[in-house]
């Protein structure tokens, strides 16, 4: 089955940057559609972005557009969100996701296969 696994995490001053990677297994990754996710302490995990099979189309949840980038690379199998202006409010366990269908939606019951996540901190 399709794996992904998380990385670049880490603590962040608010304003600051942070890069997040996924790695995905298996010769089928540019079949998916590709997202993340992200679930803060306390809360319901929410919808943050998705990309399309050739990452010619995006979509973004409102909380994070403009601030937030998704893209991906199917040549090295990996999908990434570039997270700028990070506030307080975006310290969350991210995830990444990947979707057989061409447009999921928020609802995590549309994704298909889920990574571990990875902690994403941002102090103030």
């Amino acid at each position: 089955q399709v794996q992904l696994v998380e990385s670049g995490g880490g603590l962040v001053q608010a304003g600051g940057s942070l890069r997040l990677s996924c790695a995905t297994s298996g010769r089928t990754f540019s079949s998916y559609t590709m997202g993340w996710f992200r679930q803060a302490p306390g809360k319901e995990r929410e919808f943050v972005a998705r990309i399309s099979w050739s990452g010619g189309n995006t979509y973004y949840a409102d909380s994070v557009k403009g601030r937030f980038t998704i893209s991906r690379d199917n040549a090295k199998n990996t999908v990434y969100l570039q997270m700028n202006s990070l506030k307080s409010e975006d310290t969350a366990v991210y995830y990444c996701t990947a979707a057989t269908q061409i447009r999921p939606g928020a609802r995590g019951s549309d994704w298909n296969y889920w990574g571990q996540g990875t902690q994403v901190t941002v102090s103030s």
